[in-house]
């Protein structure tokens, strides 16, 4: 019996919410995939004892000034040891990797992802930052490399569960949001929630960041900007809708008036497992769907008035160009603020709007106007602080 060659896989973020249970996966069917390269951007020691146990052939620390800490530890091992951003660029394109998962947080995904279709990757991407900051830019280059790119967010990946095997154009995609903590504060209640309220998701575990972002909706506007260049339809074609109970991930309707929607318990590694295995799906033991024990689903629309960083990111998206680069850096800024207690929650949105107004517009950017776009608007958002 000839034994099957196991997918090295590349985790560019493998430290992170994502990482770790992609890390899970891979566990559970480690005679199909192999981690291979494994990076984090500053969380030395877990990705000192991820790498003893997986033994990838290379990892990489961002943090520069964790590089000696990090090669000490791994000094006794057959692993290669990387330090910088360049170096996340370089391994993506690794000749050995079969999949590059872009866990990353932030804008910081931009360059490796970039890297990663150039080299001809599989990109497994849970990183949505890369297509709402240059999506024209990712979208054109994946078609010129032919390079796949499968989405790990549980939405996406619900919405593109819901066309495999479909012939006929999409009408409409149901985004559903949970709403998060806060979708029944008023305006008021809102000026007084704190950073640890925020971090309360009530359905999902996620890091720190998206967790500020899904209580914002933030996270839900960056996921309309995906959807579009993911599945090619305009934010006219998109519909948010409020499903606190996150068991229907999203939808999808047809020509004809059917929807067609994926269900499951909230469990980020039925996602990213189906991105590694495409077109197959392997057996599990995450988790089953209790239809006895579920209860009611509901439904609402959202609140723009109460949350207006998703208005802001239809906004963008309509504006189009460098529009939604400014909004994510932005929004970076705020986010990071927040967290530190140096600003409101409802100040968030103000300052995102104000620096979108202030950075002068570009229709058709290219990778160093990205770049550069992202600096100015960090450095504004910082001032208006």
């Amino acid at each position: 019996m000839i034994e099957q060659k196991r997918k090295k896989i590349a985790i560019l973020g493998s430290t992170g919410s994502i990482g770790t249970q992609a890390l899970d996966v891979i566990r559970q069917h480690s005679d199909l995939y192999e981690a291979y390269i494994l990076t984090a951007n500053s969380q030395a020691d877990l990705l000192i004892r991820q790498a003893l146990e997986f033994q990838p052939a290379a990892v990489v620390i961002a943090d520069e000034t964790k590089y000696e800490k990090v090669r000490d530890a791994l000094r006794q091992e057959p692993i290669q040891v990387y330090a910088g951003a360049d170096a996340l660029c370089d391994v993506a394109g690794n000749g050995e990797v079969d999949v590059v998962l872009t866990a990353l947080v932030g804008f910081s995904g931009l360059r490796p992802t970039i890297a990663a279709i150039k080299a001809g990757k599989t990109i497994a991407l849970a990183n949505k930052e890369t297509l709402v900051v240059a999506g024209e830019l990712v979208t054109r280059l994946a078609m010129e490399h032919k390079t796949p790119i499968l989405p790990v967010d549980s939405e996406h990946s619900a919405i593109f569960q819901s066309i495999m095997g479909e012939h006929s154009d999409i009408e409409e995609i149901i985004l559903t949001a949970s709403g998060g903590p806060f979708r029944q504060m008023s305006l008021e209640e809102l000026k007084r929630v704190t950073p640890a309220m925020a971090l309360k998701h009530p359905n999902w575990e996620m890091g720190a960041k998206i967790t500020i972002d899904s209580a914002s909706m933030m996270n839900k506007g960056f996921e309309v900007i995906e959807a579009k260049w993911l599945f090619g339809v305009g934010p006219e074609k998109i519909r948010v809708v409020v499903h606190p109970q996150s068991i229907i991930h999203s939808a999808v309707q047809f020509a004809d008036g059917a929807v067609k929607a994926q269900l499951g318990v909230p469990d980020m590694r039925v996602p990213i497992q189906l991105a590694l295995s495409y077109p197959k799906r392997l057996k599990s033991d995450f988790e089953r769907l209790d239809w006895y024990r579920m209860g009611n689903l509901t439904f609402e629309e959202p609140d723009l008035q109460r949350f207006p960083c998703l208005a802001l990111a239809f906004e963008s998206i309509r504006r189009g160009g460098n529009a939604p680069c400014v909004v994510n850096a932005a929004n970076e800024v705020v986010n990071l603020a927040f967290r530190q207690e140096r600003c409101a929650f409802p100040d968030m949105p103000r300052i995102i709007e104000e620096t979108l107004n202030r950075i002068p517009f570009v229709l058709q950017p290219s990778l160093e106007d990205y770049l550069q776009m992202d600096a100015e608007a960090r450095r504004v958002a910082e001032e208006l602080l």
